[in-house]
C-alpha cells in the first residue's frame, strides 16, 4: 500500500513533467539537435562530416546522408576495436547484439548518456498510467518481466548482450522484490526450458503486471493454462496491466483475450536496440507518445520515397498526421 500511495504522488510529478516537453515539440527537438551536434563534433563521425559547420537543420542535411548499418559498419568495426571518439565521445558501454531483417547480426552501442533513456522510458509509461487511471494497486504485488538471458559477453572490448538482458541490471531496486522470474531463471539459455521454470515459479504467485513481447507471453499464457487448467485471470486474480512491446499486437489480440479470460488494461511500448522511441501514454487514445526528449533527433522520409536515390528528409515541423513516413533517427548512442 505505501508504493502504490507514493507513486500516485511521483505520477503526477513525472505527467507534468513529460507534457512540459511534449507540448513544445518544436522546440524540444530543436534542443537535442544541438546538443548531439556539440557533444559529437569532436569524433570521427563529426569530423568526416564537418559537424563545426552545422548550425542549422538544412545544415545538418546538407553535409550529412542517410546512413544504413552497413554504410555505419567501419565505424562500428573501429569502436568494436577498442577505439574511442568514433561515433559518440568516450566508448560505448554495451554493443547491444540483434539480429535485424537486414545486414544480419547487428552490433548498436550504448552509452552511458543513452542507457538513463532506456529505463527512465519504460518508468514514465507505468507512471503515466497511474497518473490517467489512479491505478497503482499492481506495484502491491508480482510483476514479471519475460526477456532475453541478462548474461553480458565482457570477452571482448565492449560488454555485449541482448537489450532486454541488458535492461535486466538496471531494474530499480525498489521493483526487485517485487519481480519475477528469479536471476537463476532468466539466465536460462532454452527459451522452452525458460519458459517451463517461470510457470512454475509464477503460478503460486500474486502476478499483477505481465510485461513481455506478445509471442512469449502467450507461450508463457498457454503454458500455465496447461498446468493449471483455468484461463490466466482465474489463475492470478489481480492480474489487471499487462505491458507489450516489439511487434504489431493485433494479429495476437483476439488469442491473448481468449487465453486471459477477460480483457485487462495494457501499455504498448516501442523500445528498441537503436532507442526507446514511444510509449502509449494514453489509455482512451490509440498511439503512442514519440520521444522527443530522450536523446533522438527524429527525420521523417515519405514511405513511398525511402527507396528514392535523393528522398526528401523533413523534421518533426514539416511531418503531417494521416501519412507513412519511414523514421530516421540520430541518437546520443551516435548512431
Amino acid at each position: 500500500m505505501i508504493k502504490s500511495f507514493f507513486a500516485k504522488i511521483y505520477a503526477k510529478i513525472i505527467h507534468n513533467k513529460v507534457y512540459s516537453w511534449a507540448n513544445k515539440p518544436m522546440a524540444t527537438q530543436q534542443k537535442i539537435f544541438l546538443n548531439l551536434i556539440a557533444q559529437a563534433k569532436g569524433t570521427t563521425f563529426g569530423k568526416d562530416y564537418n559537424f563545426e559547420q552545422i548550425k542549422t537543420y538544412q545544415d545538418f542535411k546538407n553535409n550529412v546522408p542517410v546512413k544504413d548499418y552497413e554504410s555505419l559498419k567501419p565505424y562500428i568495426e573501429k569502436v568494436k576495436q577498442g577505439h574511442a571518439d568514433v561515433l559518440w565521445k568516450g566508448k560505448p558501454i554495451y554493443f547491444a547484439k540483434t539480429s535485424g531483417t537486414t545486414s544480419g547480426t547487428k552490433y548498436i552501442p550504448i552509452t552511458s548518456e543513452s542507457m538513463p533513456f532506456h529505463i527512465a522510458a519504460a518508468k514514465e509509461a507505468l507512471l503515466l498510467y497511474i497518473a490517467q487511471t489512479g491505478k497503482a494497486d499492481y506495484l502491491n504485488g508480482k510483476m514479471i518481466f519475460l526477456q532475453g538471458s541478462p548474461v553480458i559477453n565482457d570477452d571482448s572490448k565492449i560488454k555485449t548482450g541482448r537489450l532486454s538482458g541488458i535492461v535486466a541490471h538496471y531494474v530499480p531496486k525498489y521493483l526487485q522484490k517485487n519481480r519475477l522470474p528469479s536471476w537463476e531463471t532468466n539466465c536460462i539459455d532454452d527459451w522452452e526450458g525458460k519458459v517451463n521454470a517461470i510457470v512454475e515459479e509464477t503460478a503460486d504467485q500474486d502476478m499483477r503486471l505481465i510485461s513481455g513481447i506478445p509471442s512469449w507471453v502467450q507461450m508463457y499464457f498457454e503454458k500455465l493454462i496447461e498446468k493449471e487448467g483455468k484461463p490466466v485471470c482465474e489463475i492470478f486474480t489481480n492480474f489487471d496491466l499487462f505491458v507489450y512491446g516489439g511487434v504489431n499486437y493485433e494479429p495476437y489480440r483476439q488469442n491473448m483475450e481468449k487465453l486471459m479470460g477477460k480483457k485487462v488494461d495494457s501499455i504498448e511500448l516501442y523500445p528498441a536496440s537503436e532507442g526507446f522511441f514511444a510509449y502509449q501514454d494514453k489509455q482512451n487514445e490509440r498511439g503512442m507518445l514519440l520521444l522527443l526528449n530522450h536523446g533522438i533527433f527524429y527525420e521523417f522520409i515519405l514511405a513511398n520515397e525511402f527507396f528514392d536515390e535523393k528522398p526528401t528528409r523533413i523534421s518533426l515541423a514539416d511531418v503531417k498526421l494521416g501519412i507513412n513516413y519511414v523514421l530516421i533517427i540520430s541518437t546520443n548512442a551516435g548512431l
